[in-house]
């Protein structure tokens, strides 16, 4: 049987590859502080298994293409609340923010076109466009300049007729960059110059924690430009319920997406009911929730910041923390402190940094860390990488 040279050239997950190594150490009896993914430990609100106890459909039958109407109003409605005003026919739910992804790409790219982006990324990006025979062009960002962005000229240098849309996270996954208004309108210019789609993926939304967030949904100059990419999963704590949904004004867009919602028929309904409760919870969940992950940002820097020979980004938002090690090869350094490395039993576990770039080279000695766990765990974590740093055979 043939195995398509097109999946065999996709890439493994950063986050993920690495989880038979934790599954043998933690059979060894080690303790394994997961710092790889961002999986939160927050309490979903319960609104999410409530309503779905309560449903009592005698048949679960197919749903709307487009999404059920209870969740899309209930979109709408959130929407409306951080001032940004679609209409019912500009919401499409999809299978998660992964879905929404694809489909955006799907829908604004031929096979050989290219999606700009800027490295490192979410990983997860470049197998979404490779799938569909779509390339990544990555714009680089460095450590020692925080992630920012670079000039627009820079920028506008990788744009070429094959471009076709920029795909931008904001808050930023891996780094937690939250961009700033002259960010914004340097891609909002670039993005109108060349007519070029503008994903913006912004599932981190709640997730901030140095002044106000801005959405590319508040620059009505690209309303027909832009394709907002959303998701209960990090909002709600509610990752493994794969909900998330597409907004766009542009009303060609919408239209031939939905050829793509109805070829993969529907989503799955119980899910959708139960992610239309979510957004009736108390703005009080949420602010709790930011308050905490505050917390423990401020805790993953204070503990970072004491380690010698590290250097880590300024996360504002989102829940990571993107770092430069003293280390020969961030992989082998990951792959060792499982296998080989323990403080009383106890180990941690990273994404290895060169998953997040497309550039051959580029993230080898970095490593994205999710600080996902409650604070006294980010510092016995903290201090058991601290650890290993000193003790590794490959430091620089």
């Amino acid at each position: 049987m043939n195995i398509s040279k097109r999946v065999q050239a996709l890439s493994t997950s950063p986050i993920r590859r690495l989880v038979p190594y934790a599954t043998v150490a933690k059979a060894k009896g080690k303790k394994v502080y997961h710092l790889n993914i961002g999986q939160p430990d927050i309490e979903t609100p319960m609104q999410f298994m409530e309503s779905i106890r309560k449903f009592d459909e005698k048949v679960i039958s197919y749903g709307n293409s487009q999404g059920e109407m209870v969740l899309i109003e209930a979109v709408k409605k959130y929407y409306k609340e951080w001032n940004m005003h679609f209409d019912n026919t500009n919401i499409y739910v999809t299978n998660g923010g992964s879905e929404a992804l694809t489909l955006a790409i799907m829908t604004l790219c031929d096979p050989g076109d290219e999606v700009l982006v800027f490295e490192p990324y979410y990983a997860n990006y470049k197998t979404f466009a490779n799938t569909y025979n779509v390339n990544i062009n990555a714009v680089a960002t460095t450590a020692e300049n925080g992630y920012r962005l670079p000039s627009e000229t820079e920028i506008e240098k990788k744009i070429t007729p094959r471009t076709k849309a920029i795909l931008i996270t904001n808050p930023g996954n891996p780094t937690g960059v939250v961009f700033t208004e002259e960010e914004m309108q340097m891609i909002s210019r670039l993005v109108l110059k060349y007519d070029l789609g503008l994903i913006a993926d912004e599932v981190y939304r709640e997730f901030v924690y140095d002044g106000a967030y801005k959405s590319f949904g508040h620059m009505p100059e690209l309303e027909q430009n832009l394709v907002i990419v959303d998701s209960v999963s990090k909002r709600y704590s509610a990752c493994g319920a794969r909900i998330g949904c597409l907004l766009s004004h542009n009303d060609a867009f919408c239209k031939e997406l939905m050829k793509c919602c109805q070829a993969r028929l529907c989503c799955p309904t119980l899910e959708q009911v139960g992610a239309a409760a979510l957004y009736t919870t108390p703005k009080t969940y949420l602010d709790a929730v930011n308050k905490e992950y505050k917390k423990r940002r401020d805790t993953i820097a204070s503990a970072l910041a004491k380690v010698p020979d590290v250097l880590a980004s300024n996360p504002s938002g989102a829940f990571y923390v993107m770092v430069k090690l003293p280390v020969d090869d961030a992989e082998k350094f990951a792959i060792w402190l499982l296998e080989e490395f323990d403080v009383d039993g106890e180990t941690v576990m990273f994404a290895p940094g060169n998953g997040f770039y497309d550039t051959e080279g580029r993230g080898v000695d970095e490593a994205r860390l999710a600080y996902v766990l409650k604070s006294e765990d980010l510092e016995k974590a903290i201090a058991i990488l601290a650890a290993g740093l000193k003790a590794y055979p490959g430091k620089k």
